[in-house]
């Protein structure tokens, strides 16, 4: 049998990200949600080839939506280091991310932001469970087969602000965004 001159030939590092920093190398602090800042993030697929980058910082559980052209590793990190330059250092001191592809570059978003990335353990996407459950929540306002390209900004941030607002049993009846702006103020 012949191959095709356009064969590539699978190697054992294939399709993984390279220099990743494994969840496993967390400080304690994030592990516990004791130190506000440590967020965990994902995209939401949507049709035609659509995505919306997921953020929730872990000791708040608030939540940040953020519109993605394509799931390409330059068009997310692009996207993610200007959403993270929105926020005051003291409110992103690392993400924590799935072994997707559009992570590939993550040293770049690391150089730009200052911001260590980690990841998840492969195929253990629960390991950002915050994240998980948000995007479980998310799919009620955004159920699979939409798509996501028609969302704007403006509702996305409509929809995190919805969630935002919404008291949590986990956070002692508070809302993220009433803890949010806490830290904020305790930082500020």
């Amino acid at each position: 049998m012949r191959r095709s001159r356009h064969h590539i030939q699978k190697t054992d590092n294939h399709g993984r990200i390279s220099d990743t920093v494994s969840i496993r190398e967390r400080p304690a602090a994030v592990e516990d949600r004791a130190v506000p800042g440590h967020w965990e993030g994902d995209l939401l697929f949507g049709s035609s080839n659509s995505q919306i980058a997921t953020l929730v910082e872990r000791h708040t559980r608030y939540v940040m939506l953020v519109k993605v052209g394509g799931k390409d590793t330059e068009t997310v990190i692009d996207v993610l280091i200007k959403n993270a330059r929105r926020l005051p250092k003291e409110q992103y001191r690392s993400l924590t991310w799935d072994r997707g592809k559009e992570m590939a570059d993550h040293r770049c978003f690391t150089l730009a932001t200052d911001i260590q990335v980690y990841f998840c353990d492969p195929q253990h996407p629960w390991q950002r469970g915050s994240n998980e459950n948000t995007n479980g929540l998310l799919r009620q306002y955004f159920p699979k087969g939409l798509d996501l390209s028609t969302v704007t900004q403006a509702k996305l941030d409509a929809v995190a602000r919805e969630l935002n607002e919404r008291p949590r049993k986990t956070l002692g009846y508070e809302t993220p965004a009433e803890l949010f702006q806490q830290t904020v103020a305790s930082t500020g």
